[in-house]
């Protein structure tokens, strides 16, 4: 789609502006500029994951096409969170995933599963799981980088990565807001799967259910935690990736049961 070369073209000028500034030992790039041709690029970037998701039969569910909008869905956060806090620099790497993210879109394409198929709330469903799965997914990753910025300096190390990186207490900000709307994301994806999904205890998708639930629970303690009794640091990194295992096992598992253990007990 041409709306995918446009959103590339943008997403490239503004990572080689961020490139740039760091190249020239800047502080920090002009967050005004990278902060508008940003939103020029998540503009057409919703239209390409549009035009890449919604088909004349149905929706168009593969992982490629499911990645495009799992980069959208971050780069709107980060950029909404950048507007109060000193994150832009962030962008110097999610922009060349995302840019990896459009081209396999393009590059890839999938079964088309037909709208006769679905209802409305099934589509809402699968939305919602994806945007809190994309949002939790990448909330790991920052509990990661937390975690690897605060051991760099406590150890006094302040170069290479860890010198464009944003300030610890502003990563660690970010990182609470990225789980509060991941547990946002994954109460209403759950909540929707209760009520639109037939049997969501059968035996094909009761692993799903039960470590999605464990992960909420998990997700549920951390924020609880966090704002009752200050839990932060290592802490909250520990509960970050214990929720996000245990969400893997979900997607992951269920996969596994269902295309392995059930697949081969079928066929023998």
């Amino acid at each position: 789609m041409m709306t995918s070369y446009i959103t590339i073209a943008v997403y490239l000028s503004a990572w080689a502006y961020l490139l740039d500034a760091l190249i020239r030992k800047k502080k920090s790039a002009a967050p005004r500029i990278v902060l508008g041709i940003i939103t020029v690029g998540l503009i057409t970037h919703v239209v390409s994951v549009y035009d890449a998701l919604v088909q004349p039969l149905g929706l168009e569910l593969g992982f490629f096409k499911i990645a495009s909008l799992f980069f959208f869905v971050i780069n709107l956060l980060v950029l909404i969170s950048s507007l109060t806090k000193p994150l832009h620099n962030l962008f110097i790497f999610l922009l060349p995933l995302s840019i990896l993210g459009l081209l396999t879109s393009e590059m890839f394409n999938s079964p088309v599963t037909e709208g006769s198929d679905l209802h409305t709330g099934m589509v809402a469903h699968i939305l919602l799981s994806v945007l809190a799965y994309s949002l939790l997914t990448i909330a790991s990753i920052q509990a990661l980088l937390l975690a690897y910025q605060n051991r760099k300096l406590k150890s006094k190390h302040f170069h290479g990565v860890i010198g464009i990186m944003p300030p610890l207490q502003t990563m660690e900000t970010l990182l609470f807001d990225i789980v509060w709307a991941g547990f946002l994301f994954l109460t209403f994806s759950i909540a929707t799967g209760v009520i639109y999904i037939d049997d969501i205890f059968e035996q094909k998708l009761s692993h799903k259910t039960v470590f999605s639930i464990l992960s909420w629970v998990i997700y549920a303690v951390l924020l609880g935690g966090h704002k009752i009794y200050g839990w932060r640091g290592a802490a909250a990194v520990r509960w970050v990736l214990g929720g996000f295992v245990a969400l893997m096992l979900a997607y992951f598992g269920s996969k596994l049961v269902i295309e392995v253990i059930i697949g081969q007990a079928a066929s023998s």
